[in-house]
C-alpha cells in the first residue's frame, strides 16, 4: 500500500495523469428503426464516475441505467448538434434527475444557431422555460427554483480550436465541423494526459478535427455512410476513406467507429479496408454499452 501511494505521489509531482478514464458507448446507432441500437450517446467515466455525457439520443436513458451510471455524478453534457437522434432523451434525463439527490448544476454545451436550427440556449429554453417551454413544468431547472440548474452555453462558431472548460486537469476543447446546413461541434475531453475526441456527425469539409484530435488517445468517428456514398449522405457524413485520412493526420492512438447505420452495418470489412489505406492504428466497431479504456 505504501509503495502504491508513493508511486501515485511521484507520478502526480511529475505531471503524469493518474486518472482512470473509460469511454462507454451508450448508443451506437442512428435515427433509424431496425438497427437494434440506441441513438448516439457516450459517457466519459473518470475515476469510476460518470462525469461527462456526449449527446443523448433516443434510447440513451435506458442504456445509461443499464450502465449503472449515476445522474448525480454528471458534471456536463456536450451536444455535438441538435438533431433528434442526438438529443431526444435529454428531457427524460432531466425528469429522472428529480428522483435523485443531485444538488450541483450541470453545464451543457452545444452549437450556436443559424437560419436552419436554433442555438443551444434557445433550444433548451424552448424545451423547459417556465410558461413557454414544451415541458414548461420543468422550468425550475432554468430559473433557480430547483435543487440544481441546467446551465447552457453556446459554443462559438469558430474553425479554430477553443477551450470551453478547465478545472484542475480536466479540459474540454471544441471546434466547428461541417454537417451540411446544421451547426455542429466536435469535442475533445482531456483528463490529465489522457484524451478522447468526438467528431460527431460531419463530412470533414472544414478540416478542423485534425487539429482538435492531434495525438488524441481515442478518436470516436461516425460511420454513417459506406464506401461510394453520394449526394446528401456525403454532405452530412464522412465516408470511410475520409475517416481514415482524418485519423492518420490526427495521429490518433485508436479509432472507435460509432453511429453505425443500416447502410454501413454488415460492411465492416469494406469499411476497414478503406480506412487502412491511410490509418494503421487499432480500429474497433462500437456497439451499445461497449467500453474502451484510455491508456
Amino acid at each position: 500500500m505504501f509503495k502504491q501511494l508513493l508511486l501515485f505521489l511521484l507520478l502526480t509531482v511529475a505531471g503524469f495523469s493518474a486518472h482512470s478514464v473509460l469511454l462507454q458507448v451508450l448508443g451506437s446507432g442512428g435515427p433509424e428503426i431496425g438497427d437494434k441500437r440506441a441513438s448516439s450517446s457516450y459517457i466519459v467515466w473518470i475515476d469510476g464516475r460518470s462525469r461527462i455525457l456526449v449527446d443523448f439520443g433516443g434510447g440513451a436513458l435506458l442504456r445509461f441505467e443499464e450502465s449503472n451510471a449515476r445522474i448525480e455524478d454528471i458534471d456536463m453534457i456536450l451536444l455535438t448538434h441538435l438533431h433528434i437522434d442526438h438529443t431526444s432523451d435529454l428531457p427524460a434525463l432531466m425528469k429522472a434527475s428529480f428522483f435523485t439527490g443531485r444538488s450541483h448544476d450541470i453545464l451543457l454545451y452545444g452549437p450556436e444557431g443559424n437560419r436552419v436550427m436554433p442555438g443551444t440556449k434557445t433550444f433548451i429554453k424552448r424545451l423547459f422555460e417556465d410558461k413557454k417551454g414544451a415541458w414548461q413544468y420543468m422550468g425550475d431547472y432554468l430559473d433557480g427554483r430547483a435543487s440544481f440548474q441546467l446551465k447552457t452555453k453556446n459554443v462559438d462558431r469558430s474553425r479554430k480550436v477553443q477551450t470551453l472548460y478547465r478545472k484542475g486537469d480536466i479540459t474540454i476543447q471544441a471546434v466547428t465541423v461541417h454537417h451540411g446546413p446544421i451547426p455542429a461541434v466536435a469535442y475533445r475531453v482531456n483528463a490529465g494526459k489522457k484524451s478522447i475526441t468526438f467528431t460527431g456527425d460531419m463530412n470533414g469539409a472544414y478540416h478542423t478535427v485534425e487539429a482538435l484530435a492531434y495525438r488524441t488517445d481515442l478518436l470516436v468517428a461516425h460511420n454513417a455512410v459506406p464506401k461510394g456514398a453520394k449526394g446528401t449522405a456525403t454532405v452530412l457524413h464522412m465516408t470511410p476513406d475520409s475517416i481514415g485520412r482524418i485519423a492518420a493526420e490526427s495521429k490518433a492512438g485508436s479509432l472507435v467507429l460509432s453511429h453505425r447505420m443500416l447502410r454501413t452495418l454488415g460492411k465492416e470489412k469494406e469499411t476497414k479496408r478503406e480506412i487502412r489505406k491511410y490509418y494503421m492504428g487499432p480500429i474497433v466497431f462500437a456497439n451499445d454499452k461497449s467500453i474502451y479504456t484510455v491508456k
